[in-house]
């Protein structure tokens, strides 16, 4: 009994010690379109029970999802979508930091603008605009967006913006656009100090660029002697037109002289 209740308390000490090392605590969350899960950050997600729009798990097709752990990828693979613009209702915990993250990946479309919408909070708050999922980081990879804000004295501040709260909840809406249907695969609203240090997705992997060795000097190319070529005529060569010239004056010294002996012999008979 003794060891049993040092372990509890062993437990709940444990507990604490997490939990306010963290700084934060989970308000809310769902997996939307999926039942209850829990990621493996420890974080629990209820059943979404939503009535509006349409639950799929079409993304199970895919076998895995990029940037999660095989525990987390669960949250990726189902969805709620609708053909209108429609949202959850959050509740919250008094005054204090917040912080939304909407948890979504594309398992449809094989292009970028192919689908897009924008992201209401509290229905005063553009939070997200013409977010194209497959255009941010491609088919099947997680994209979490971290949504920042504060609440104080019934009112939501978002940037430099602020919105009444009523009935103790917040409302975050996923508004229809020209590019296919609206959609959201999980959501989790957290409260407390250190929000700005959860645990986030890895960055996405880039191709790296080709690395240039220090003190390399790139080989010079040897320029080459310009040989010259003869230069080729379009026809057959042309003799000079002054030795044609000469030739004329030759022959016709020739003729006269031809013509002129026998002249010469009728003029001595007379």
């Amino acid at each position: 009994m003794i060891i049993r209740s040092i372990s509890l308390l062993s437990i709940l000490f444990t507990f604490n010690r997490i939990d306010t090392s963290f700084g934060y605590k989970v308000i809310y969350a769902v997996n939307c379109g999926g039942d209850e899960h829990i990621d493996s950050n420890g974080i629990k997600y209820e059943k979404d029970t939503l009535k509006i729009g349409t639950a799929s798990d079409y993304g199970r097709n895919l076998g895995s999802i990029g940037r999660v752990e095989k525990a987390d990828e669960l949250i990726y693979q189902t969805e709620r979508y609708h053909t209108a613009t429609f949202g959850y209702e959050i509740p919250i915990s008094g005054d204090g930091d917040y912080l939304l993250v909407l948890k979504f990946c594309e398992v449809y479309f094989n292009s970028a603008n192919a689908k897009v919408f924008d992201v209401v909070l509290n229905a005063d708050h553009q939070i997200l605009s013409d977010l194209d999922i497959y255009g941010t980081v491609g088919k099947g990879i997680a994209l979490d967006e971290y949504i920042y804000f504060s609440i104080s004295r019934n009112r939501l501040y978002y940037k430099e913006e602020e919105s009444e709260i009523r009935g103790g909840k917040i409302r975050v809406e996923f508004i229809k656009g020209y590019r296919d249907n609206p959609k959201i695969n999980g959501i989790v609203l957290m409260k407390g100090s250190d929000v700005n240090n959860i645990p986030k997705l890895p960055p996405l992997s880039e191709t790296p660029e080709p690395q240039v060795e220090e003190n390399t000097v790139p080989p010079v190319e040897e320029e080459k002697p310009i040989v010259s070529k003869p230069r080729k005529t379009s026809g057959p060569k042309t003799e000079s037109p002054y030795d044609e010239s000469q030739n004329q004056l030759a022959m016709s010294i020739f003729v006269g002289i031809v013509l002129f002996i026998p002249l010469l012999f009728c003029l001595c008979r007379l």
